[in-house]
Protein backbone atom coordinates (compact mmCIF):
# COMPACT_ATOMS: atom_id res chain seq x y z
CA UNK A 1 0.00 0.00 0.00
CA UNK A 2 1.24 3.47 -1.19
CA UNK A 3 2.35 5.24 2.29
CA UNK A 4 0.71 8.44 1.76
CA UNK A 5 -2.76 6.54 1.31
CA UNK A 6 -1.95 4.23 4.83
CA UNK A 7 -1.41 7.92 6.26
CA UNK A 8 -5.03 8.97 4.96
CA UNK A 9 -6.65 6.12 6.27
CA UNK A 10 -4.93 6.53 9.76
CA UNK A 11 -5.42 9.85 9.92
CA UNK A 12 -9.07 9.17 9.04
CA UNK A 13 -9.60 6.33 11.63
CA UNK A 14 -8.10 8.56 14.21
CA UNK A 15 -10.69 11.28 13.82
CA UNK A 16 -13.44 8.96 13.88
CA UNK A 17 -12.48 7.39 16.89
CA UNK A 18 -11.79 11.07 18.94
CA UNK A 19 -15.18 11.99 16.78
CA UNK A 20 -17.03 8.86 18.06
CA UNK A 21 -14.92 9.86 21.79
CA UNK A 22 -15.89 13.03 21.90
CA UNK A 23 -19.43 11.98 20.99
CA UNK A 24 -19.87 10.11 23.99
CA UNK A 25 -18.15 12.15 26.60
CA UNK A 26 -20.85 14.94 25.43
CA UNK A 27 -23.83 12.06 26.00
CA UNK A 28 -22.47 11.51 29.33
CA UNK A 29 -22.55 15.03 30.39
CA UNK A 30 -25.65 15.48 29.01
CA UNK A 31 -26.88 12.54 30.87
CA UNK A 32 -25.33 13.91 33.87
CA UNK A 33 -26.69 17.45 33.47
CA UNK A 34 -30.50 15.50 33.37
CA UNK A 35 -29.21 13.29 36.63
CA UNK A 36 -28.26 15.77 39.14
CA UNK A 37 -30.25 18.61 40.24
CA UNK A 38 -29.42 22.85 41.74
CA UNK A 39 -32.61 21.90 44.19
CA UNK A 40 -30.33 19.75 46.47
CA UNK A 41 -28.37 20.84 49.40
CA UNK A 42 -26.66 18.81 51.79
CA UNK A 43 -26.37 19.18 55.83
CA UNK A 44 -22.41 19.87 55.92
CA UNK A 45 -23.17 22.51 53.03
CA UNK A 46 -26.57 24.13 55.04
CA UNK A 47 -23.83 24.47 57.85
CA UNK A 48 -22.20 27.09 56.12
CA UNK A 49 -25.08 28.85 55.16
CA UNK A 50 -27.02 28.37 58.33
CA UNK A 51 -26.06 32.05 59.31
CA UNK A 52 -26.41 33.82 56.05
CA UNK A 53 -29.13 36.32 56.35
CA UNK A 54 -30.68 35.54 52.41
CA UNK A 55 -31.01 32.16 53.55
CA UNK A 56 -34.61 31.36 55.27
CA UNK A 57 -34.63 27.83 56.68
CA UNK A 58 -38.00 26.58 56.42
CA UNK A 59 -38.97 23.24 59.32
CA UNK A 60 -42.09 21.29 56.73
CA UNK A 61 -43.07 19.56 60.20
CA UNK A 62 -46.04 19.54 62.48
CA UNK A 63 -46.04 22.54 64.50
CA UNK A 64 -46.27 20.24 67.48
CA UNK A 65 -42.87 18.96 66.66
CA UNK A 66 -41.57 21.71 65.56
CA UNK A 67 -41.88 23.54 69.24
CA UNK A 68 -39.93 20.76 70.48
CA UNK A 69 -36.91 20.73 68.64
CA UNK A 70 -36.10 22.16 65.33
CA UNK A 71 -32.85 23.66 62.96
CA UNK A 72 -31.85 26.82 65.03
CA UNK A 73 -34.10 29.92 63.30
CA UNK A 74 -35.83 28.27 61.19
CA UNK A 75 -39.71 28.66 60.49
CA UNK A 76 -42.23 26.33 60.66
CA UNK A 77 -45.06 26.20 57.81
CA UNK A 78 -47.13 22.67 57.68
CA UNK A 79 -49.42 21.19 54.96
CA UNK A 80 -52.46 23.37 56.30
CA UNK A 81 -50.72 26.18 55.72
CA UNK A 82 -50.37 25.73 52.32
CA UNK A 83 -53.85 24.45 51.16
CA UNK A 84 -56.95 25.75 49.56
CA UNK A 85 -59.57 25.17 52.37
CA UNK A 86 -62.47 26.36 50.04
CA UNK A 87 -62.96 22.70 48.45
CA UNK A 88 -65.40 20.35 50.00
CA UNK A 89 -62.61 18.08 50.40
CA UNK A 90 -58.67 18.69 51.76
CA UNK A 91 -54.72 18.49 50.22
CA UNK A 92 -55.68 21.07 46.93
CA UNK A 93 -53.08 23.52 46.54
CA UNK A 94 -53.21 27.34 47.94
CA UNK A 95 -53.79 29.91 45.39
CA UNK A 96 -50.76 32.55 44.89
CA UNK A 97 -52.36 34.89 46.77
CA UNK A 98 -52.09 32.98 50.02
CA UNK A 99 -49.09 31.80 49.65
CA UNK A 100 -47.77 35.57 49.01
CA UNK A 101 -49.15 36.70 52.53
CA UNK A 102 -47.67 33.13 54.08
CA UNK A 103 -44.17 34.24 53.27
CA UNK A 104 -44.63 37.95 53.56
CA UNK A 105 -45.76 37.04 57.46
CA UNK A 106 -42.84 34.67 58.21
CA UNK A 107 -40.50 37.55 56.61
CA UNK A 108 -39.21 35.92 53.55
CA UNK A 109 -38.73 38.19 51.01
CA UNK A 110 -37.81 37.21 47.28
CA UNK A 111 -34.40 37.74 47.25
CA UNK A 112 -34.07 34.69 49.65
CA UNK A 113 -33.48 31.44 49.11
CA UNK A 114 -35.48 29.27 50.74
CA UNK A 115 -33.97 25.48 52.32
CA UNK A 116 -36.54 22.85 53.51
CA UNK A 117 -36.61 19.84 55.50
CA UNK A 118 -38.96 17.44 57.19
CA UNK A 119 -38.02 14.43 58.73
CA UNK A 120 -39.97 12.10 56.14
CA UNK A 121 -37.45 10.92 53.40
CA UNK A 122 -38.18 14.88 51.71
CA UNK A 123 -41.92 13.37 50.67
CA UNK A 124 -43.57 16.50 52.69
CA UNK A 125 -40.78 19.04 51.72
CA UNK A 126 -41.12 17.91 48.25
CA UNK A 127 -44.63 19.23 48.22
CA UNK A 128 -43.71 22.72 49.17
CA UNK A 129 -41.18 22.72 46.66
CA UNK A 130 -44.01 21.99 43.65
CA UNK A 131 -46.23 24.64 44.75
CA UNK A 132 -43.26 26.55 44.80
CA UNK A 133 -42.37 25.82 41.15
CA UNK A 134 -45.73 25.64 40.15
CA UNK A 135 -45.54 29.50 40.86
CA UNK A 136 -42.29 30.18 39.30
CA UNK A 137 -40.16 30.89 42.31
CA UNK A 138 -37.00 28.53 41.76
CA UNK A 139 -34.69 29.85 44.84
CA UNK A 140 -35.41 26.80 47.05
CA UNK A 141 -33.65 23.98 48.12
CA UNK A 142 -34.56 20.59 50.31
CA UNK A 143 -32.27 19.26 52.83
CA UNK A 144 -31.28 15.70 51.87
CA UNK A 145 -31.84 13.58 54.81
CA UNK A 146 -33.66 16.28 56.65
CA UNK A 147 -33.68 17.17 60.38
CA UNK A 148 -31.98 13.74 61.08
CA UNK A 149 -28.96 14.58 58.48
CA UNK A 150 -28.96 17.95 60.22
CA UNK A 151 -28.34 16.15 63.78
CA UNK A 152 -25.76 13.80 62.50
CA UNK A 153 -23.50 16.57 61.70
CA UNK A 154 -24.00 18.29 65.03
CA UNK A 155 -26.10 20.91 63.82
CA UNK A 156 -27.61 23.48 66.28
CA UNK A 157 -31.22 22.90 67.21
CA UNK A 158 -33.43 24.88 69.14
CA UNK A 159 -36.83 25.10 70.44
CA UNK A 160 -37.05 28.72 70.45
CA UNK A 161 -39.10 30.28 68.22
CA UNK A 162 -37.38 32.76 65.70
CA UNK A 163 -38.38 36.41 65.90
CA UNK A 164 -40.11 37.63 62.61
CA UNK A 165 -39.94 40.71 60.51
CA UNK A 166 -42.93 41.12 57.73
CA UNK A 167 -41.76 41.23 54.17
CA UNK A 168 -43.40 41.63 51.02
CA UNK A 169 -43.27 38.64 48.72
CA UNK A 170 -44.62 38.44 45.58
CA UNK A 171 -45.19 35.74 42.84
CA UNK A 172 -45.24 35.98 39.43
CA UNK A 173 -48.77 37.54 37.95
CA UNK A 174 -48.74 33.72 34.83
CA UNK A 175 -47.05 31.26 35.99
CA UNK A 176 -46.17 28.59 34.11
CA UNK A 177 -48.15 25.73 36.86
CA UNK A 178 -45.60 23.48 34.98
CA UNK A 179 -45.66 20.56 37.24
CA UNK A 180 -49.50 20.97 37.55
CA UNK A 181 -52.62 19.02 36.02
CA UNK A 182 -56.00 19.60 37.25
CA UNK A 183 -58.72 17.03 37.16
CA UNK A 184 -60.24 17.79 34.05
CA UNK A 185 -57.42 17.75 32.50
CA UNK A 186 -56.47 14.43 33.67
CA UNK A 187 -59.96 13.13 32.45
CA UNK A 188 -58.96 14.46 29.07
CA UNK A 189 -55.25 12.62 29.35
CA UNK A 190 -57.21 9.32 30.08
CA UNK A 191 -58.44 9.10 26.33
CA UNK A 192 -54.61 9.77 25.07
CA UNK A 193 -50.93 8.05 25.95
CA UNK A 194 -50.36 9.19 28.91
CA UNK A 195 -48.83 6.72 31.79
CA UNK A 196 -50.80 7.58 35.21
CA UNK A 197 -48.28 6.75 38.30
CA UNK A 198 -50.21 5.74 41.97
CA UNK A 199 -47.36 6.45 44.09
CA UNK A 200 -49.46 5.05 47.23
CA UNK A 201 -49.03 1.81 48.86
CA UNK A 202 -50.01 -1.18 47.45
CA UNK A 203 -53.32 -1.93 49.78
CA UNK A 204 -54.00 1.83 48.88
CA UNK A 205 -54.05 1.34 45.10
CA UNK A 206 -55.99 -2.54 45.31
CA UNK A 207 -58.59 -0.76 47.26
CA UNK A 208 -58.28 -2.59 50.12
CA UNK A 209 -57.33 0.06 52.36
CA UNK A 210 -58.93 4.02 52.21
CA UNK A 211 -57.36 6.73 53.78
CA UNK A 212 -59.00 9.48 55.29
CA UNK A 213 -60.16 12.26 53.43
CA UNK A 214 -61.59 9.90 50.41
CA UNK A 215 -64.75 9.16 49.64
CA UNK A 216 -63.91 5.19 48.66
CA UNK A 217 -61.26 3.27 47.81
CA UNK A 218 -59.46 2.20 44.35
CA UNK A 219 -57.87 3.87 42.10
CA UNK A 220 -57.55 5.95 38.58
CA UNK A 221 -57.98 3.92 35.28
CA UNK A 222 -54.96 2.62 33.68
CA UNK A 223 -52.80 3.55 36.57
CA UNK A 224 -49.98 1.49 37.57
CA UNK A 225 -48.09 1.12 40.64
CA UNK A 226 -45.13 2.20 42.29
CA UNK A 227 -44.89 3.50 45.65
CA UNK A 228 -42.89 6.76 46.05
CA UNK A 229 -40.99 5.36 48.96
CA UNK A 230 -39.35 3.73 46.38
CA UNK A 231 -37.09 6.12 45.89
CA UNK A 232 -35.17 6.84 49.57
CA UNK A 233 -33.28 4.46 51.96
CA UNK A 234 -36.65 4.43 53.54
CA UNK A 235 -35.70 2.08 56.32
CA UNK A 236 -32.38 3.60 57.08
CA UNK A 237 -31.11 7.18 56.47
CA UNK A 238 -33.98 8.12 54.69
CA UNK A 239 -31.30 9.95 51.92
CA UNK A 240 -32.55 9.76 48.08
CA UNK A 241 -31.15 6.79 46.49
CA UNK A 242 -28.33 6.87 44.08
CA UNK A 243 -29.49 8.12 40.76
CA UNK A 244 -28.04 4.67 38.90
CA UNK A 245 -30.75 2.63 41.44
CA UNK A 246 -33.18 5.42 40.69
CA UNK A 247 -32.70 4.90 36.67
CA UNK A 248 -33.00 0.49 37.60
CA UNK A 249 -36.24 1.60 39.82
CA UNK A 250 -38.20 4.09 37.28
CA UNK A 251 -36.53 3.06 34.08
CA UNK A 252 -38.43 0.03 33.51
CA UNK A 253 -41.69 1.38 33.43
CA UNK A 254 -40.76 4.65 31.82
CA UNK A 255 -38.37 3.97 29.24
CA UNK A 256 -38.01 7.01 27.28
CA UNK A 257 -38.14 10.53 28.54
CA UNK A 258 -40.22 11.83 26.59
CA UNK A 259 -42.94 10.00 28.05
CA UNK A 260 -46.10 11.69 29.53
CA UNK A 261 -46.38 10.86 33.38
CA UNK A 262 -49.55 12.20 35.42
CA UNK A 263 -48.48 10.42 39.11
CA UNK A 264 -50.96 10.92 42.15
CA UNK A 265 -51.01 9.50 45.27
CA UNK A 266 -53.82 10.47 48.14
CA UNK A 267 -53.84 13.95 48.13
CA UNK A 268 -50.97 15.42 46.24
CA UNK A 269 -47.99 14.52 48.58
CA UNK A 270 -46.18 11.65 48.10
CA UNK A 271 -46.49 12.47 44.11
CA UNK A 272 -45.12 15.49 44.38
CA UNK A 273 -41.86 13.57 45.67
CA UNK A 274 -42.18 11.18 42.43
CA UNK A 275 -42.22 14.34 40.30
CA UNK A 276 -39.00 15.63 42.02
CA UNK A 277 -37.60 12.64 41.49
CA UNK A 278 -38.76 12.01 38.06
CA UNK A 279 -37.78 15.69 37.05
CA UNK A 280 -34.75 16.38 38.74
CA UNK A 281 -33.03 13.55 39.27
CA UNK A 282 -34.01 11.53 36.47
CA UNK A 283 -34.52 14.21 33.55
CA UNK A 284 -38.30 13.19 32.56
CA UNK A 285 -39.37 16.06 30.41
CA UNK A 286 -43.45 15.75 30.18
CA UNK A 287 -44.16 14.91 34.51
CA UNK A 288 -47.45 16.59 35.96
CA UNK A 289 -48.83 16.02 39.20
CA UNK A 290 -52.26 16.04 39.88
CA UNK A 291 -53.30 18.07 42.91
CA UNK A 292 -56.48 16.87 43.96
CA UNK A 293 -55.07 13.15 43.52
CA UNK A 294 -57.55 10.04 45.06
CA UNK A 295 -59.13 12.36 47.52
CA UNK A 296 -60.48 14.63 44.81
CA UNK A 297 -60.93 11.94 42.01
CA UNK A 298 -63.22 9.66 44.55
CA UNK A 299 -65.40 12.35 45.74
CA UNK A 300 -66.97 12.24 41.95
CA UNK A 301 -69.42 9.40 41.61
CA UNK A 302 -69.10 10.13 37.65
CA UNK A 303 -65.36 9.61 37.63
CA UNK A 304 -64.43 6.14 36.61
CA UNK A 305 -62.23 4.34 39.52
CA UNK A 306 -60.81 0.52 39.79
CA UNK A 307 -61.17 -1.77 43.10
CA UNK A 308 -59.52 -5.23 43.03
CA UNK A 309 -61.06 -5.56 46.92
CA UNK A 310 -63.20 -4.78 49.87
CA UNK A 311 -62.19 -1.54 51.20
CA UNK A 312 -61.40 -1.15 55.16
CA UNK A 313 -61.48 2.58 56.22
CA UNK A 314 -57.93 3.66 58.35
CA UNK A 315 -57.30 7.29 59.66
Amino acid sequence: MNWKISVVILLVGFLGCKEESLRKDKEGKAEAETSSTSYFIEADELLKLANNSQIKIVDFRKPEIYSETHIKGALNIWRPDIEDSSYPYGGMMANSEKIEKLFGDLGIANTNTIVIYDDNGLCDASRLWWILQNYDFTEVRLLNGGFDAWKTINGEVSAEIPKIQKTTFKLVENPSMRYYISKESLVTALNGEALILDTRTEDEYSGKRQKKGAAKGGRIPKSVLLDWSNAINYEGDKKMKSVADLKNIYGRLFPSKEDTIIVYCHSGVRSAHTSFVLTQLLGYKNVKNYDGSWTEWSHFEDLAIVQDSTTTIIN
